[in-house]
């Protein structure tokens, strides 16, 4: 009978970590997030269509040879006008910035040799990788609420495990 109320009390621990898990996942995922210029090459004057995807809120597009435009919440598209003087051959970054999450698109300036390879052997930008560090999004009410749930369920499978059954095990 022992080994029934060990099984159970793991069960329900594993039950109540099994539940919490994803939404401490869901916070730093932003796997949905994705952005695109087209075309990637343009000659100076023409038009790119930014095109974003998988955010919840408006998403602000900058770079060097356009003017600041944004996707307004529920668009997933928008246009912009490459400067005149931009300089043919140049390679410029387009960011894309949806709240905390941002991701760069290279847009080339027909013409000439471009500035930079295409694979650089030293890249000057690392990997985004996350939200930036241990604490981002930490939100201290959400982990109470997940500490307590989980304290609370391994306390229930501890009580059930030491009660006693009511009968003789004799």
């Amino acid at each position: 009978m022992r080994a029934i109320r060990v099984a159970s009390a793991a069960l329900l621990g594993v039950s109540a970590l099994a539940v919490t898990a994803p939404a401490a996942q869901a916070q730093g995922d932003n796997s949905g997030f994705w952005a695109s210029v087209r075309p990637t090459t343009v000659d100076p004057g023409e038009h790119v269509r930014l095109r974003a995807t998988g955010c919840e809120q408006s998403v602000t597009v900058s770079s060097g040879v356009f003017d600041t435009v944004t996707i307004h919440r529920g668009r997933t598209t928008a246009w912009a006008r490459v400067d005149r003087d931009a300089r043919p051959g140049t390679v410029h970054e387009v960011s894309f910035y949806c709240g905390t999450f941002w991701q760069s698109v290279d847009l080339t300036i027909a013409g000439g040799r471009p500035d930079r390879p295409d694979r650089p052997d030293h890249p000057e930008h690392g990997a985004h990788a996350g939200e930036g560090g241990t604490f981002a999004g930490l939100d201290l009410k959400e982990i109470g609420l997940g500490a307590a749930l989980i304290t609370a369920a391994l306390g229930t499978a501890y009580h059930l495990s030491r009660r006693g059954t009511g009968e003789d095990d004799a």
